[in-house]
């Protein structure tokens, strides 16, 4: 029996590939930001990955987005080199989206997302800086947002991903009880309505 013509071998393969598509999207536009010189970080479901994997590799959970953060003002140059590197520009639903390539769909991308602006109109707090992240060595190598900078973004944005990625940060350690006295009080609110029920 197969699924969707796919016999066990081809889908794990695509499942695979999948996920190394995405890896290869981040180091691509990761090299494409710094030999330009543009400050950046990797935000997002990847940001929460890494932190994830320096406690437990098997409590990573895979993500498809690429999201970076550079400032506003350093778009057009961030634009070039994204371009250089390959990357398709497009705007879609007032989104900066980077494609893989012209016949690349918005799954396929790195969506840019600003430092220091609010993503949403009455949100609680504004992105954190660019500067608010880490140097991850090897390679290939990348910057990442800092623990801190990221749980906030988490909190503000709050969608139901949002929350999912910050159960996977409680769930190993890495966000407790004792960070709600380190927050925002809207933002420390957010953050106890989970730790008061894990399971959503």
């Amino acid at each position: 029996m197969s699924i969707g013509g796919y016999d066990s071998a081809a889908l794990l393969q695509r499942m695979v590939d999948a996920v190394e598509q995405v890896r290869q999207r981040l180091v691509r536009a990761a090299a494409a930001l710094k030999n330009a010189g543009v400050e950046y970080a990797v935000v997002g479901g990847n940001a929460v990955a890494a932190w994830v994997a320096t406690v437990d590799q098997a409590a990573v959970r895979n993500t498809q987005d690429v999201d970076i953060m550079i400032r506003r003002g350093d778009f057009d140059r961030a634009k070039a080199a994204l371009e250089a590197s390959g990357f398709v520009h497009r705007r879609a639903r007032n989104l900066d989206l980077f494609l893989d390539d012209a016949n690349a769909g918005p799954r396929q991308a790195v969506h840019l997302v600003f430092a220091g602006e609010l993503v949403k109109p009455g949100e609680p707090a504004a992105n954190p800086d660019v500067a608010e992240s880490t140097d991850v060595s090897g390679n290939p190598a990348f910057r990442v947002l800092n623990l801190d900078a990221l749980v906030r973004i988490k909190l503000t944005a709050f969608r139901d991903k949002d929350r999912t990625h910050l159960r996977d940060l409680i769930e190993v350690g890495l966000v407790d009880q004792s960070w709600t006295t380190k927050l925002p009080p809207a933002l420390a609110q957010r953050l106890q309505s989970i730790l008061d029920n894990p399971d959503g």
